[in-house]
């Protein structure tokens, strides 16, 4: 999936001619691009509340592009296009003009977006007189002006009363979202969740995909089965592995499903990956972060009994600091109650471990009590997990098992 938290990059790349057109790339800094399309698109003699609403429109519809990889996902090497065709006008060299720079420089952390989502908003826009379209009226936004609107007050005219704007939005490097190396069975972690979670919204559309329960970040055989199934449909080499070719495509077909490209779109609507760190966590704290933490502590107690139970209802009271304090005491953590990234770390690595342990249908039994290991102690031991594969799967046998009885074809005493 494309990144989970926007992002104003530092420099955006531009194609000046049509996608499939050879043409020069012209790699500009983002404040000077946005002055740039502002120049050549509106008039800095407009009412201030118009220059602020068609610029923030401007900047929007950009880092939407930048946001959901657009055009890197279908194989191209810029984020943008020149032409209004596709996307806005940008002509290089052009001057600038000082009040467009200006509210530029005030506001090119700023960005749009609707309400409960995550994406920028794609807000398109047309001059309103030789051609119209769905999303803002550049001349429209004029009159309005005129009239006495706010810079939001227009753009809720045209875009709905339901959007919002983000202030201050943090400025880095442009990012890919591909992880920088293939995912396969056995990766754990965020990127795993995103590709998990691209997989599942897919499959809604190609039902032929089987979903992945739960996408907690582990890349288990139900992964790979997804995979491969993506990579059969789409004409990609069934390995089950997710290099850069399979990670764009499943980005490209994601974009396109949720519609995440166009001004009505299903939207993204998550924050942050589920497992992902979500700060320090303590007692008082409230929220989903806190299910989170009491989810991966029940599970972890059903492998270990020297863990406290613990209920999963989003309160950090006290016995989940409990159940933190004996985790965190079984561990070799500092026993302090609190969830800090250590601790969190800790958790979530035996929590996918665990996981994978029950989801393997029971293979894996201890050899001997001695020398069985729980699963949240596994990271702080050595000599091994204290498991090991069985020649028995754990499903019922057929016939009733009693004390003392033997399976002689596979000379294991019961």
């Amino acid at each position: 999936m494309v990144q989970v938290i926007p992002y104003i990059p530092k420099t955006i790349t531009v194609h000046m001619g049509l996608p499939d057109q050879w043409a020069e790339n012209v790699t500009v800094s983002f404040p000077d691009y946005v002055k740039n399309v502002a120049s050549s698109e509106i008039y800095p003699t407009w009412e201030p509340a118009a220059i602020r609403a068609n610029v923030l429109a401007i900047i929007s519809f950009a880092l939407n592009r930048v946001y959901t990889e657009f055009y890197p996902s279908r194989g191209y090497d810029f984020q943008i296009t020149s032409t209004t065709a596709y996307d806005q006008k940008f002509i290089r060299g052009r001057d600038i003009f000082e009040n467009i720079s200006q509210v530029v420089d005030e506001i090119f952390t700023d960005y749009i977006r609707r309400q409960g989502f995550v994406e920028p908003l794609s807000a398109k826009f047309c001059n309103g007189t030789t051609t119209t379209c769905d999303g803002l009226s550049q001349w429209g936004s004029q009159e309005l002006a005129q009239d006495g609107l706010n810079s939001m007050e227009i753009l809720r005219r045209y875009y709905g009363n339901d959007i919002e704007l983000v202030l201050d939005a943090p400025i880095q490097d442009l990012q890919s979202s591909y992880p920088g190396t293939p995912l396969r069975l056995g990766s754990v972690g965020e990127d795993v969740v995103i590709l998990q979670a691209m997989l599942n919204r897919i499959s809604q559309n190609y039902p032929a995909i089987p979903k992945i329960n739960p996408a907690i970040g582990s890349f288990n055989e139900e992964t790979e089965a997804a995979v491969k199934k993506f990579q059969s449909i789409f004409n990609l080499t069934p390995d089950g592995i997710v290099g850069k070719a399979t990670w764009y495509k499943l980005v490209y077909l994601y974009v396109g499903v949720t519609q995440l490209s166009e001004l009505v779109s299903q939207g993204q609507t998550f924050y942050a990956v589920q497992f992902q760190y979500p700060g320090v966590l303590r007692e008082g704290d409230r929220g989903d972060e806190v299910k989170v933490l009491q989810y991966m502590l029940a599970l972890l107690e059903e492998f270990d009994s020297a863990l406290s139970p613990v209920g999963i209802d989003g309160v950090f009271g006290p016995s989940t600091a409990r159940a933190v304090r004996n985790y965190q005491g079984v561990t070799g953590l500092v026993v302090d109650g609190i969830v800090g990234e250590d601790t969190w770390n800790s958790l979530y690595r035996n929590f996918v471990m665990a996981e994978q342990y029950l989801q393997r249908d029971m293979e894996q039994f201890p050899r001997t009590a001695a020398q069985a290991v729980p699963a949240a102690v596994m990271e702080v031991r050595s000599g091994g997990n204290g498991y090991e594969n069985t020649v028995r799967m754990g499903q019922y046998p057929g016939y009733e098992v009693k004390l003392g009885q033997s399976d002689r074809r596979e000379g294991v005493e019961v």
